[in-house]
């Protein structure tokens, strides 16, 4: 009984955000948006963070659950300690064969401590203005420039970033580094500079919260995930009404309900601040 007692203490009574109890219109609304903007087929999303902190996942993820299905394409490794994701790449989800939903999310290297090591942010601020070709292979030590091949001279509206979102482990707040927190917060600056809005996620909420590993409902029940949140939003100064929680698709073989409400919330406010800055431009 004390046990019990013990783990109700680490959740507050009633949640500090509601989830909707039903994920269709959410997921309704991700699968019918398309951008008003004249000449603009994808909103793009543009996901930024320190290496390991599940980008790649997340895309997992949400592929996952507009195919009903467990899905690999955005390649992840959980043992190197870097950036897994070397490549600029974007990634389509397929509605029909031949049509595709109209929102993208392009995934980049991961920030490190090292000056030689992980994406500079030089190059993402190059990502941002939409001069960065597909496949362009991200180099620590070298700076994209105008002469490379992967230079993109004269990118249109469609190549520029719409939303960017910060990602990091929710257990891993406290242990970010000074220099990986400058690197995002220059990108956070540079894309306000160009007035793309900024959104977060903080992942792998199950294995820095007891409770909601039990139980992933508890999600916005945790105090300790509640804090995590309020110490990011110090750190990169991101609303807190910009931050979300999610628990990535990584161990399951078919979707859950509860798990994808927590995914469908973020990426539903990423849509919306996307769309209300193509719609400014």
């Amino acid at each position: 009984m004390l046990m019990y007692v013990i783990c109700l203490s680490a959740l507050s009574a009633q949640p500090w955000r509601e989830l909707p109890a039903n994920n269709q219109d959410n997921l309704d609304f991700v699968k019918f948006y398309n951008p008003r903007k004249e000449n603009v087929k994808h909103l793009r999303i543009l996901l930024h963070g320190p290496a390991g902190a599940a980008k790649s996942c997340f895309i997992n993820s949400v592929d996952s659950i507009l195919q009903e299905r467990s899905t690999g394409r955005a390649l992840t490794d959980a043992i190197s300690g870097s950036s897994f994701t070397q490549k600029y790449k974007t990634y389509k989800f397929e509605k029909n064969p031949g049509s595709f939903y109209s929102f993208v999310f392009n995934d980049v290297m991961g920030f490190e401590k090292h000056a030689n090591r992980g994406v500079r942010v030089e190059d993402i601020k190059l990502v941002l203005k939409g001069h960065v070709t597909e496949g362009y292979k991200f180099d620590p030590e070298h700076l994209l420039t105008e002469d490379n091949p992967g230079y993109k001279t004269a990118p249109t509206v469609e190549d520029r970033v719409h939303v960017v979102v910060s990602v990091v482990p929710a257990g891993s707040v406290s242990l970010i580094t000074e220099d990986v927190v400058r690197k995002m917060r220059d990108v956070r600056l540079a894309a306000s500079e160009m007035g793309i809005p900024q959104l977060a996620i903080l992942t792998k909420v199950d294995e820095a919260c007891p409770e909601v590993k039990a139980n992933i409902k508890h999600i916005y029940k945790s105090k300790y995930l509640k804090e995590q949140v309020e110490k990011f939003h110090l750190l990169l100064g991101i609303p807190l009404n910009c931050i979300f929680l999610v628990k990535n698709y990584d161990k399951e073989f078919k979707t859950d309900d509860d798990i994808s409400a927590p995914i469908l919330l973020a990426l539903k406010q990423m849509i919306y601040y996307g769309e209300d800055y193509l719609n400014s431009l």
